[in-house]
């Protein structure tokens, strides 16, 4: 299938690592020039040579933080200084989670909470607030919120509040700027293999007394399809979202975890 993206431009923010770096190097295989930014300039830079020399794009490494104003203004006019134009935006920089267990209820600070909340929630609308105006000029772009399965379970009181604000953000956005020949989607990743997968997976088994193929194993059976899904299954997905053929979907949330738990979504 052809996804009709060959020339277009993109935002892929914490591209440097994990799920936003496999997205960018899908959305650069596509024929897809690619900015990527994060906080970690070295660690930037060095993605941003491994994706080029891999797909023959162009990938420009973009430092920013996506928790200040200012910075993500930077972030877009660095962007549009070396590509012109944006028409995807991929909004995947967040605090990590998963890696550990969430905090309990007399555990979570003020801070854990707006830090969470700033980076997740605001820093995704603050993106999306500054490439609007150039996709509405072009009259058209695509906007894909990384959120998470958090959303529509309990354990993770952070979690689940932050990934429920991103889908209301998306729907929001969506409305507003359908008209204008813009689509906002919103993908739930859930458990997915990432480089920090292979050391979780270490501390399970060393705190369990397991091995770790015994830990992956475990893992797997947390979704229906029963093998643990990577990062680039999750790329796929945002590469056909981040596409003119999506036009169907926009406003929805898709979930990316290989079918987690029992409940019926309509």
């Amino acid at each position: 299938m052809d996804l009709q993206l060959v020339g277009k431009t993109a935002i892929v923010t914490g591209g440097s690592r994990g799920i936003g770096k496999a997205v960018a190097r899908e959305l650069a295989m596509e024929g897809v020039d690619v900015a990527i930014a994060a906080r970690d300039k070295r660690q930037l830079d060095a993605t941003a040579q491994e994706l080029a020399r891999e797909t023959g794009r162009r990938i420009v490494p973009v430092q920013a933080d996506t928790g200040d104003d200012e910075s993500v203004r930077a972030m877009v006019k660095a962007v549009v200084d070396a590509f012109g134009n944006v028409d995807i935006l991929v909004n995947c920089a967040a605090q990590p989670g998963g890696q550990s267990a969430p905090p309990t209820l007399e555990q979570i600070t003020n801070e854990d909470f707006w830090a969470d909340m700033n980076v997740k929630v605001m820093g995704y609308l603050r993106c999306a607030r500054e490439v609007a105006p150039l996709m509405k000029k072009q009259g058209w772009g695509r906007i894909i919120n990384i959120s998470g399965l958090a959303a529509r379970q309990s354990g993770s009181t952070i979690g689940s509040m932050r990934n429920v604000s991103v889908a209301a953000l998306t729907k929001n956005l969506a409305d507003e700027l359908g008209p204008h020949g813009i689509n906002a989607t919103v993908v739930h990743p859930g458990a997915t293999w990432t480089e920090k997968t292979p050391g979780v997976l270490a501390r399970q088994a060393a705190s369990q007394g397991i091995a770790v193929e015994e830990a992956e194993r475990r893992m797997a059976q947390n979704n229906s399809v029963r093998r643990v899904i990577d990062a680039k299954d999750i790329a796929v997905v945002v590469a056909f979202l981040a596409s003119p053929l999506s036009v169907a979907i926009n406003g929805d949330a898709i979930a990316a975890g290989g079918g987690v738990g029992r409940g019926i979504y309509y």
